[in-house]
């Protein structure tokens, strides 16, 4: 008899130990995500697309609320709308892996903002806060955007940054609409997913049972080792709460073969808040990837979006040319070419790094 309590023991300082290490490796790498650069070949690229608008990168800088020093590039399109969208980008990119939306907002005479989120690309702060310190960020820069004269400000994520644009939403009202692709929930929830994936429960679709059971401890640890080292409390990171209470038109996009944040999130987001939340779940689209299974019905969708509840300008629809998307490949890394240019104008980072958002 013994015997097995000694086994029973043993086994669970194993898990204690590794969950212990395995906590404090997940907060670490998720409140430091990996710095993608802004090769200057890259910056001359997207610049000469943009040139084709009549547009030019203009650099930005402004101060976040703890002094943190936020960039972005500005531009206006020669043929002016008046109204403006924000593009905000996913965990471990920068504002080149938003770059390549940008033309067809361009092209649509909306100006754009491109911001390097904090802790990422070349804005400052030490750490990424999933919307807890990012959210004050979006509403000084939609101030800034409404300072030159916006008609309206429309905001547009990917990824994280979908996320940080529904969270955005409670300091910011201004918004005239909200488009967001691959958003989680809650990062509580989002975290949950991670783990159990990881340790290989994707596959049998059960990342989620597996990541509020085996996974429930380290997640915990590594709330609280965030809390008493940096003063964060990740569980707070909560779209959900957000969107329910919100009345800014929101259109939801969530690719239904998605496995890095699955498509329940964006479910669970439309149904908090019907009256206010349209949901697009798009067959045969990964992470991210909508744009690049269905880029007709992706643009029209968007654009038509932005037009029903913009008061600015907006040009007929039968007027657009649509970038040529390449699909997502299964490696970190993915590329979206240009229209009828082949150029290459936008490299992404797949979400494989911290929570993998």
């Amino acid at each position: 008899m013994r015997r097995p309590i000694r086994i029973a023991l043993k086994a669970v300082a194993i898990y204690a130990a590794v969950s212990l290490t395995v906590a404090i490796v997940m907060a670490e790498m998720t409140l430091h995500p990996w710095r993608r650069p802004l090769p200057d070949k890259d910056k001359e690229r997207i610049a000469h697309i943009y040139a084709q608008y009549g547009a030019n990168l203009q650099p930005v800088i402004i101060n976040a609320a703890d002094g943190a020093e936020l960039q972005a590039w500005y531009s206006v399109p020669i043929h002016d709308n008046g109204n403006a969208v924000i593009l905000l980008h996913g965990i471990g990119d920068n504002r080149l892996g938003v770059a390549g939306y940008g033309q067809m907002f361009l092209q649509q005479g909306y100006r754009i903002l491109l911001p390097d989120s904090r802790a990422h690309g070349e804005s400052g702060g030490p750490i990424a806060t999933y919307g807890l310190r990012e959210s004050d960020d979006v509403h000084r820069w939609v101030s800034w955007l409404y300072e030159r004269g916006a008609t309206c400000v429309d905001g547009f994520g990917e990824s994280m940054g979908a996320a940080l644009v529904l969270e955005s939403m409670g300091e910011e009202p201004r918004f005239c609409s909200v488009v967001a692709d691959s958003p989680f929930s809650t990062f509580r929830s989002v975290a949950y997913d991670r783990e159990g994936y990881f340790v290989g429960a994707g596959r049998l679709g059960l990342e989620s049972v597996v990541g509020r059971s085996i996974g429930l401890l380290p997640a915990e640890i590594a709330f609280r080792y965030a809390r008493w080292r940096y003063g964060v409390d990740l569980s707070q990171a909560n779209p959900l709460d957000t969107l329910k209470s919100s009345t800014i038109p929101v259109l939801l996009i969530h690719g239904k073969n998605d496995v890095n944040i699955l498509p329940r999130h964006s479910l669970i987001l439309a149904r908090a808040n019907p009256a206010h939340a349209q949901l697009w779940l798009v067959p045969g689209a990964r992470h991210g990837g909508a744009a690049a299974v269905a880029p007709q019905e992706f643009w029209f969708r968007v654009l038509r979006f932005l037009t029903d509840h913009n008061d600015g300008y907006a040009k007929n629809s039968s007027r657009m040319v649509f970038p040529v998307l390449v699909s997502r490949p299964k490696t970190a890394r993915y590329k979206v070419r240009s229209d009828l240019k082949g150029r290459v104008f936008r490299r992404a980072v797949s979400s494989a790094r911290g929570m993998g958002l």
